[in-house]
Parts: structure tokens; sequence; C-alpha cells
């Protein structure tokens, strides 16, 4: 079945993003979910997108430093031959290395950013930011170690794709998406694109872990049947 085009809201227009300038100065949340600390700078828009708006996309200027208050954002990169791997994913007290990179090195986007749930974020404009981070020794202590928090997870990424083999990745997948019910609600184009792979390779594996008794379910939703087996597997025992 084809999926929606995420560039799209729900209603069939994609939202604006305004930066805002004249507005009164704002509580810019701290890294970790500790108490706020005050911008002395101009606060932008609180802003609600509906899930799948695509937030930025490869070649595209970045508007500000993004803020994320509320949900999740995705953000992958393609391949020439369109295979797609999630990098990373943006909740709040979150760094994205995107917006950062490109804020500081002058650059555009080279991945895209995809709200996975509803959101609510700000974007706080290029210059409010870097007046923050150089004025604020205690905002650029914790984001720079929030950058670091998130160069560890991409190394995690890069050792996974490329020492990890699938059976490995494809559980270490499944016991992070699984919620409290032990169920993924994820299809098979959506779990190749979590561990980089095609999805005749996701299928295959899922079958093989089914008949091993690991896994059950149809498609659309995966129950875990046996998580001390996946982490075997995963390397997680």
């Amino acid at each position: 079945m084809r999926s929606p085009d995420p560039s799209r809201h729900k209603s069939g227009k994609q939202p604006h993003i305004a930066l805002a300038s004249d507005n009164p100065p704002c509580r810019f949340p701290r890294f970790g979910g500790e108490p706020n600390v005050t911008m002395v700078t101009p606060a932008p828009h609180r802003m609600p997108i509906a899930e799948g708006t695509r937030l930025f996309q490869p070649g595209q200027e970045c508007p500000g430093y993004v803020v994320v208050h509320e949900g999740t954002i995705r953000v992958s990169i393609t391949a020439e031959n369109g295979r797609e791997i999630v990098l990373y994913r943006v909740r709040p007290g979150d760094v994205c290395l995107q917006t950062f990179s490109a804020l500081v090195h002058g650059t555009a986007y080279t991945a895209e950013g995809l709200a996975e749930t509803d959101l609510v974020i700000e974007i706080v404009p290029p210059n409010a930011f870097q007046d923050l981070v150089l004025t604020n020794a205690d905002f650029r202590s914790r984001l720079f170690g929030a950058v670091a928090d998130r160069f560890s997870d991409l190394e995690r990424l890069v050792e996974d794709v490329a020492l990890t083999g699938i059976p490995a990745r494809l559980a270490r997948a499944l016991l992070r998406m699984a919620d409290r019910a032990d169920a993924v609600n994820l299809r098979h184009e959506a779990l190749a694109i979590e561990i980089g792979t095609a999805r005749e390779v996701i299928s295959r594996q899922l079958a093989a872990f089914s008949r091993s008794g690991l896994i059950s379910g149809t498609r659309g939703v995966i129950h875990l049947v046996s998580r001390p087996g996946l982490k075997s597997i995963a390397g997680e025992i």
C-alpha cells in the first residue's frame, strides 16, 4: 500500500513555519528536563505541527534552532540507491545535530526531518541562538554535552550498520520500539528504514524469529514473545 506523502499536512497543506521577531523574552528549556533559563533575546512562537509533516529536507536552508516541547522528530538520510535509514530521533531535551551543524557552519540540511508524532516546537532565530551560546555559559555547557551524547548515538549506529548482522540489528530495533504491552506497531517497510535494509530482508528475518518462537503477530503489529531470546540475539545478555 502506498504511504501518504509526509511532506503534506493532514489538511493537505504544508504548514508555514514562520520566525517571530517582536515577542517578549522566553523561557528556553534546558536539556534533560531541568529548570529553565531565561533568554534575553526575542522568543519565537510555539507552533503545533501535525504528524507526518516534513520539517526539513536535504538542500534546505536552516531557519533557526529547533526546540521540541512535545512529540518526536525522526531524522533520516536516503542513499543514492534509494535506501533510507533512521539516524536519530529528537525529543524534548534533545539536540538535532542537523540543525546544530547547519547553524554553526552556515550550511544547508543534508538529511530529512519528519514529525513522527504531533509536535509542539519553537524555532529560535540564528542570531538569538548564537547570542545565547556566546553569553550564557550554563546553556553552552549543556548544549555541548547534549551534542556529545548525540555523537555517541551516531557512533553506535555506525557500529551497528558496519559490524552487526541483520538478526542482531532487528532484535535491537524490536526491543527498542516495543510499547509497554510488548507490541511493535510498525510495518515491514518502517522496520527496514529503522535499521537500513530492504523490506524483503526484514520479512525473511521476522519469519525466522516467528519460527523460533521469539515473536508473533501479523503485518503491522508484532508481539514480542521472548524478550530474553531477542536480547540474546541483540547481544544484550
